[in-house]
């Protein structure tokens, strides 16, 4: 990725029931890069059915717009995950949501079966937060939820999230908008490299960039705060591996905390959680199910 709005927050909390179903479609493939069918239903419209949604994708298929790549495993052989082909991608990169967006171009089947495990899983990873809001009544959609967003840290390095969400928390009169960097591990990596992401996210927090021919005493403060008011929270999501391993994990992004000292003063001033993607399924992500990297029982994302 290149030259994104990290963050930007949409323009609209959830489709309008008005949009054309094959707008939203075409929106939510062009922001999330890729889903299944069923993975747009929850997203878009839980209440419709599934084969209204398969119509709409085969009909965006015969024209052009989408294409699909079946997922591995011969028990799934009759699930796909839809994409965007150039034309679809060319069509929607003007849509409000996609402002500040790279292209993501994919050419060809093959190059998007490279990259279906874990985009699937990172849309994966956002259904239970929006299932939650609207559960209780929150402001979370699908455009609230944007994938790859790169960051630069300094050195010319970039550190890119796997998601930054926008939720907002609604109690009467009350808002409280919070903001989350979203990590998703499925064990294909160490466990040392997984926590040396914690890493990568401190140096974000203390990174100021230098305006050209200034000096440094003019630096107008870390380069995060062009995007957000506050230092988003950081939720580890995790998966892949037995409870036991993913344990083993999270334990040692909380040692990460505890010995580094660009972690351990990032951990002073954000709220650091992880959690296992089917807690968030079973439970909900508002369920005392999140692990603070700083030590401490098990609580919502929310209260970190």
């Amino acid at each position: 990725m290149s030259r994104s709005t990290p963050g930007a927050p949409a323009a609209e909390l959830a489709p309008s029931p008005a949009e054309p179903l094959r707008l939203q479609v075409l929106t939510a493939l062009a922001l999330h890069r890729m889903a299944t069918t069923g993975q747009l239903r929850q997203m878009l419209r839980p209440d419709n059915s599934r084969q209204l949604f398969s119509r709409v994708l085969n009909k965006l298929r015969s024209t052009g717009l989408v294409d699909l790549t079946p997922l591995p495993g011969a028990d799934r052989s009759r699930t796909h995950a839809w994409y965007l082909t150039a034309e679809g991608a060319r069509l929607t990169r003007d849509l409000p949501v996609m402002r500040g967006r790279p292209p993501y171009p994919i050419t060809s089947t093959t190059a998007a079966s490279l990259k279906t495990p874990h985009t699937l899983t990172v849309v994966r990873s956002h259904l239970p937060f929006a299932a939650d809001a609207r559960r209780l009544g929150h402001e979370h959609g699908p455009w609230d939820w944007t994938p790859e967003v790169a960051h630069p840290i300094g050195e010319g390095e970039r550190l890119v999230a796997d998601a930054v969400m926008h939720y907002t928390v609604v109690d009467g009169e009350h808002r409280r908008k919070l903001r989350a960097f979203v990590e998703v591990d499925r064990s294909t990596m160490s466990s040392e490299r997984l926590a040396v992401k914690l890493i990568e996210y401190a140096r974000l927090f203390q990174y100021e960039a230098q305006p050209v021919g200034r000096r440094r005493a003019a630096s107008p403060g870390p380069a995060w705060l062009r995007w957000y008011p506050v230092f988003p929270r950081l939720l580890f999501i995790l998966t892949g591996a037995s409870r036991g391993r993913l344990g083993d994990r999270i334990a040692d992004l909380q040692a990460m905390v505890a010995q580094h000292p660009l972690v351990a003063a990032l951990a002073r001033e954000v709220q650091l959680g992880a959690a296992v993607l089917e807690d968030l399924e079973e439970q909900a992500p508002s369920a005392s199910v999140w692990v603070p990297l700083t030590g401490g029982e098990p609580r919502p994302w929310t209260d970190l």
